[in-house]
């Protein structure tokens, strides 16, 4: 199974998923230790905040996004690709991929009510 986790320092779980232009992308199945097999980076008109589109996008090869945090549009655009959002305060990303199989995730922090920049 393949995982994205969005990163923004590539080594640290991050938030604001939906402008997140950088990800650690981890193969793993239950009861394996995750194993990061790239890092993947997205253009500027890639990132979910603003790619509108039916077309291949890269996250495509990913069953599992998780992020420190994204607002509905993200989540929802996800699931429209077959991707699931997966939302948590965890920052180690194999701490975050064992915890998804474990179900032992720890919710993420509270979203800001406004976004830092327009939409």
């Amino acid at each position: 199974m393949r995982f994205a986790l969005t990163s923004l320092d590539l080594e640290t779980v991050t938030p604001h998923a939906g402008r997140c232009r950088s990800f650690l992308v981890y193969e793993a199945e239950a009861g394996t230790e995750p194993v990061k097999v790239k890092e993947l980076f997205l253009a500027e008109d890639q990132i979910f905040h603003v790619f509108e589109g039916e077309g291949a996008h890269p996250l495509d090869e990913v069953t599992v996004v998780i992020t420190g945090n994204a607002r509905e549009k993200f989540i929802r655009k996800c699931a429209s690709r077959g991707i699931q959002a997966v939302l948590t305060s965890e920052t180690d990303p194999v701490a975050a991929v064992k915890g998804y199989f474990a179900g032992t995730l720890p919710a993420p922090a509270p979203l800001p009510e406004r976004c830092d920049h327009d939409h």
